[in-house]
């Protein structure tokens, strides 16, 4: 019988993290002086996990997301939410069909591989829930038919930090079902020069791409529940997560779902780096962004971007404060 070392062994992951790089350094083209964002979308595709972005306009979202649907040649859609948004906008209805006395299932914009869900919370919670049960599940139920979504598939939800007029903001059960809340930001000024200068007479483009196919970023996907996690790293994690339930300043810790995030983010990581094994290294760069959208702070003030940076330091400290395993 193979054990699992000598399974992970039989593993190239070296040739994975080679592939994913030329990736990231495709994108890092297009959306210039953002690679460690870049490098978190990746975690997500391999983790099978979703993004929500939340940053003003005009700084990417759309691009990135295009662009990587470009690049590992899948389809891609982007949705515009807005209070008049239905379910079935999104996932699809059955049409009755005269001629043969049968109804027929018209997919919706869901159907894709890449899918830019531009500024989730503006359509309502109805809407929403709808969206985010496809997310969980892979599949979406129309009138007892099963329908199952493209594999692979990514949701990048993006919310508008600065604007509430009109919006219906996430609950925390729903923002629970993205595996990691990040923000692009602005470039810095040496990289906004060379915006400028490589837009001003055409649009960036992903020419050079490294001929990657959807079954290939498949195959990572497998490889990632293989990479070794010790025992060690799992008793870190579950602490980690214990002290966020008992701070004295958080009133909602995160979740055992918050925790196998985590750990699958940074068995992404791992295979990023060309390892077959995570370290302390990968849970600590990764646990902000997979949990600091999911924990509540006793008196918190609003929703936003200083809410949001306020569970940062939270958790911040608590990695400052718990014992790392060496």
């Amino acid at each position: 019988m193979t054990t699992e070392s000598e399974s992970r062994s039989s593993i190239d992951f070296q040739s994975v993290t080679q592939r994913a790089h030329e990736v990231i350094d495709c994108l890092d083209g297009v959306i210039l002086g953002k690679r460690d964002v870049i490098r978190q979308v990746l975690v997500a595709l391999l983790s099978r996990g979703h993004l929500l972005i939340e940053d003003v306009p005009g700084v990417g979202k759309t691009t990135l997301a295009r662009s990587l649907a470009e690049i590992v040649e899948g389809v891609f859609q982007r949705i515009s939410f807005t209070s008049d948004l239905m379910p079935s906008d999104i996932l699809g209805v059955s049409i009755y069909k005269r001629e043969s006395g049968t109804f027929e299932f018209q997919k919706g914009p869901i159907f894709t591989n890449i899918l830019l869900a531009d500024e989730l919370n503006r359509t309502t919670p109805k809407t929403q829930s709808a969206f985010l049960e496809a997310m969980e599940s892979g599949q979406v139920t129309i009138e007892k038919t099963t329908y199952d979504l493209p594999n692979p598939f990514l949701v990048m939800a993006t919310q508008n930090p600065l604007e509430f007029s009109g919006t219906f903001p996430l609950p925390v059960s729903q923002l629970d079902r993205f595996l990691m809340r990040v923000a692009i930001g602005y470039p810095d000024q040496k990289f906004e020069e060379k915006i400028l200068d490589q837009y001003r007479t055409r649009k960036a483009s992903t020419n050079g791409m490294p001929g990657i196919r959807l079954e290939e970023v498949l195959a990572w996907q497998e490889k990632v529940p293989l990479v070794a996690v010790e025992e060690s790293l799992v008793g870190y994690m579950a602490k980690l997560a214990a002290a966020t339930r008992q701070n004295s300043n958080i009133d909602l810790g995160v979740s055992p779902r918050a925790t196998l995030a985590l750990q699958r983010a940074a068995q992404s990581s791992a295979v990023l780096e060309g390892r077959d094994y995570v370290i302390p290294d990968d849970i600590q760069a990764l646990i902000v962004p997979v949990w600091a959208h999911r924990i509540i702070l006793k008196n918190q003030v609003g929703i936003g971007t200083a809410a949001h940076g306020q569970a940062a330091e939270a958790i911040e400290e608590i990695v400052r404060e718990t014992p790392v395993p060496t």
